[in-house]
């Protein structure tokens, strides 16, 4: 028992009806079930424990792996690739933007003229080129 105290677990949880079908792959015969995604980790442990007949909190940690509906899982995934498409985009635009503004500035324009094509305030173009 002492060598899986604080071993930790990898911790599925499927919907299955009304309900987060819970179970701990490394550990079969391990089962339970929550209502509520915020309680799969707690009926992981107490399944856990009761198996090893070991104390909930000597599990260490859990890795919880959500399987959502797959109706939602699709939706999800597209929401997820979007995000990241967002982020890619903002990280390129803010690129940009720095590069406009040097590149203004270097032309001799003063801040406020900057931060009019830029549609920024002359204070939002200063930090721009001090960061």
């Amino acid at each position: 028992m002492a060598s899986e105290e604080m071993q930790g677990y990898r911790v599925r949880a499927v919907r299955s009806g009304s309900w987060w079908a819970v179970t701990v792959p490394e550990l079969p015969g391990v089962f339970s079930q929550a209502r509520r995604l915020d309680q799969v980790e707690t009926m992981a442990r107490e399944a856990i424990a009761m198996i090893l007949d070991a104390d909930a909190d000597q599990i260490g940690r859990i890795e919880l792996e959500v399987e959502p509906p797959p109706r939602a899982a699709a939706l999800i995934g597209t929401m997820n690739d979007a995000l990241e498409t967002a982020r890619e985009a903002t990280e390129t635009a803010a690129s940009a933007r720095r590069e406009a503004a040097e590149a203004l500035r270097a032309d001799g324009l003063p801040m406020r003229d900057v931060g009019r094509l830029l549609g920024l305030s002359h204070q939002r173009v200063s930090q721009i080129l001090a960061g």
